[in-house]
């Protein structure tokens, strides 16, 4: 079935007989003028525009969202660039499939005629899969264009994506989808039944997809209400469709790197949002509940200590009340972690110790740190001249901790925001006795 739809052609039917055409199939576009949106990949100066213009097009994996357009502009390529299309799908294909496919498309090209070869939910293949299409691709006996729902930089090997140019497909527009129910009226020989207000909701229960959106037009034409629908009558005869996401791919981290940002941001609002669209997606708000003590730790951290007790109540409380209504409770967490003060100066200091300890391995402590309960441990110079810090007047000694091939090394440096603003106090404190003891 087509992604993205033109003009349609005349008739509906392929015969007397047969049935009516679904509308999907009858708007399918016929050049890639035709195709709606997606001008970041098809306009003149874009990657597949200069490729065209050039006549020479390398192979592609288009990288986008269902019913975007990623097989109907694979199937347009072709019939550009006077190529034999096939289309494949890697959950229905296997070795053997693909061994035809080869064979004929390398007698194909014994006889003039070149090969494009789609293959859609192309990162369903595995790696030795994956690079069966090497050869064929290098000696010519292929054009790839693949298609994923996925990001292809975890879901493709880098030898194939050595091989092909990465193209972005975006969700359509509100306006790009507008214009596609506009071309089904024409089709269809009238106007959607609905007022301006119900037209606007359909758009929006599309989510970009336009084949999602003429599914919905084709119910909606056969209803034939005597007025036309407002949003509140559109909205009981359909369901919305179900947002974009999953739980282990790509929607998965784009929304919690959304919402890691924006508590980031100090923008509780977005934050919400994005809490929310996860929430709304099914996501485990036990998932999140985790996600929200992470970002107490790693970008609050000191400048408000309190941040991560919150998040752990918080975290009891949903366990407690269980959903929904212990969702409020992660909610509650949302707001106050993004207004709470930012501070990542312990995360930068934990990971500037461990890189130290990785680089300087097995140095020993200083002896007059280290215990003498023995004998020859006293001999050896253990524990000598250690300074009992309570013994200081001011309840410091001043003495250094680090190994002695080592040298002192400052890690943290608290800034001046929130309750690291008294430690920054703090640490300069103890670093002026520290120098006063040394002179």
């Amino acid at each position: 079935m087509a992604d993205l739809f033109g003009d349609p052609p005349s008739g509906n039917n392929t015969g007397k007989d047969m049935p009516p055409r679904p509308l999907a199939d009858r708007l399918r576009p016929r050049t890639l003028d035709e195709v709606i949106g997606q001008q970041q990949v098809l306009g003149q100066e874009s990657p597949l525009g200069v490729m065209l213009a050039a006549g020479s097009l390398s192979s592609i994996v288009f990288w986008g969202p269902p019913g975007v357009g990623k097989t109907t502009i694979a199937r347009l390529l072709a019939d550009a660039t006077d190529l034999h299309f096939v289309q494949i799908s890697a959950i229905f294909t296997g070795v053997p499939d693909l061994r035809k496919v080869f064979d004929a498309a390398r007698h194909r090209r014994a006889n003039g005629q070149g090969t494009l070869l789609f293959v859609d939910e192309i990162h369903r293949f595995n790696k030795a899969q994956q690079d069966g299409f090497l050869p064929h691709m290098e000696d010519g006996t292929i054009l790839l264009v693949g298609a994923t729902t996925e990001n292809p930089s975890f879901e493709l090997n880098a030898a194939l994506l050595s091989r092909a140019q990465v193209l972005v497909l975006e969700r359509l527009a509100p306006a790009d989808l507008d214009r596609l129910a506009q071309r089904a009226e024409h089709d269809l020989g009238r106007p959607l039944p609905l007022d301006p207000q119900a037209r606007r909701a359909l758009l929006e229960m599309a989510d970009g997809d336009g084949r999602a959106l003429l599914n919905l037009v084709e119910q909606i034409m056969a209803w034939k209400p005597s007025a036309p629908l407002g949003t509140d009558q559109l909205t009981q005869r359909l369901m919305r469709r179900a947002a974009q996401y999953d739980k282990g791919g790509d929607g998965h981290y784009n929304l919690i790197s959304a919402l890691h940002k924006s508590v980031r941001g100090s923008d509780p609002d977005a934050a919400l949002y994005w809490f929310a669209r996860m929430l709304e997606a099914g996501e485990d708000p036990r998932f999140l509940a985790r996600r929200l003590t992470r970002m107490a730790v790693e970008d609050i951290g000191l400048a408000d200590p309190q941040a991560q007790a919150i998040c752990m109540d918080c975290w009891q409380t949903y366990e407690r009340l269980g959903s929904p209504e212990g969702e409020l409770a992660l909610a509650n967490a949302v707001i106050y972690l993004a207004l709470a003060p930012k501070s990542n100066a312990a995360y930068v200091a934990y990971k500037a110790a461990r890189a130290a300890a990785k680089k300087t391995g097995s140095l020993m402590p200083p002896k007059h740190i280290l215990n003498a309960p023995t004998r020859l441990m006293k001999d050896v110079g253990y524990g000598k001249n250690y300074a009992y810090d309570h013994d200081a007047e001011d309840g410091f000694s001043g003495q250094d901790y680090f190994p002695e091939d080592m040298g002192r090394t400052e890690f943290y440096a608290p800034v001046e925001r929130g309750f690291e603003r008294d430690l920054k106090k703090r640490t300069d404190y103890f670093a002026k006795l520290r120098r006063d003891r040394q002179k």
